[in-house]
Formats: C-alpha cells, sequence, structure tokens
C-alpha cells in the first residue's frame, strides 16, 4: 500500500480490495530481458512465474548474487552446461539475480549463494535442491540426468 494521503477511508478501501483478490502484489524485479535466446535463460522477479513454474519444461535454476565469488567461478561452468543441454525441448538451464529480484514462491528458498533447484515439469512445488556435490559440469550434468522427466538420449558427439 503506497498511497499519497493516509486516513481510515483509504485503509478501509485497501483491506476491502485485499479481501476481494483485486490487489497484484509488488514484486521486485528487473526489467525483463529483450533478448533472452542464450543457452541460460535470464529469469527476473516477473519472469519467475512463466520460466520456472511453465508446468511444459523441467527447469534448472540458478540464484546468485553478483558480487559472490562461488557465483562467478561457477558463470563459465553453468554457461557450459547450458550449451550441452541447448537442444533438450523440454529443458530450460536458468539463472536469476537473486538481490535484484523477488522470487516469487515460498518452496524456492535462498539462504546463500549460488543456491541451484531442479524444478521438474510435473512437481513445480516440490523442487530438489542442488547439495552435496561439485560445481563442475560433471555434477550438474549427473543432477540433471537423476531428476530429468523428458531428456531425449542421443549419444554426445566426439
Amino acid at each position: 500500500m503506497e498511497p499519497e494521503e493516509f486516513d481510515s477511508d483509504v485503509l478501509r478501501q485497501f483491506v476491502l480490495a485485499f479481501k476481494k483478490g483485486k490487489l497484484k502484489p509488488i514484486v521486485k524485479s528487473q526489467p525483463v530481458p529483450k533478448n533472452n535466446k542464450g543457452p541460460v535463460k535470464v529469469v527476473v522477479g516477473n519472469t519467475f512465474d512463466t520460466i520456472v513454474m511453465d508446468p511444459k519444461n523441467d527447469v534448472l535454476i540458478e540464484f546468485y548474487a553478483p558480487w559472490c565469488g562461488h557465483c562467478k567461478k561457477l558463470e563459465p561452468v553453468y554457461t557450459e552446461l547450458g550449451k550441452k543441454y541447448k537442444n533438450e525441448k523440454n529443458l530450460v538451464i536458468a539463472k536469476m539475480d537473486a538481490t535484484a529480484n523477488d522470487v516469487t514462491n515460498d518452496r524456492y528458498k535462498v539462504e546463500g549463494f549460488p543456491t541451484i533447484y531442479f524444478a521438474p515439469r510435473d512437481k513445480k512445488n516440490n523442487p530438489i535442491k542442488f547439495e552435496g556435490g561439485d560445481r563442475d559440469l560433471e555434477h550438474l550434468s549427473k543432477f540433471i540426468e537423476e531428476h530429468a522427466t523428458k531428456l531425449s538420449r542421443t549419444k554426445e558427439e566426439l
């Protein structure tokens, strides 16, 4: 609620609108990227639901902070991961600056950086947190292969 003038009538109207479900939450969000065609999709507060919660796709999402040393170290590995799976129609490799955007689903808790979740297309409200493995191409790929619901099983080119 951000009224220009505040009195009991303004508060009453706000509460009534809230009870009727007519209010939209204010979501902290960077602008939606104009070009989001790279191997790693950029998610912002306003696109979290349309990209991460899309029931047609599995999504691996990294929540990062631009100042985080571990995140900077992960960046080239994560880009390589995106390239490895770029031809998978039902898998999205994504990242979100969690310092500049709100995560609009409480199931995706970000308590440190980077935080990585796998959101299976059929279980969006039960994401699987990547924990305990090295954040390298081999372990992240194994994590995807283990949890993906629909990967095309093509042999890697030599």
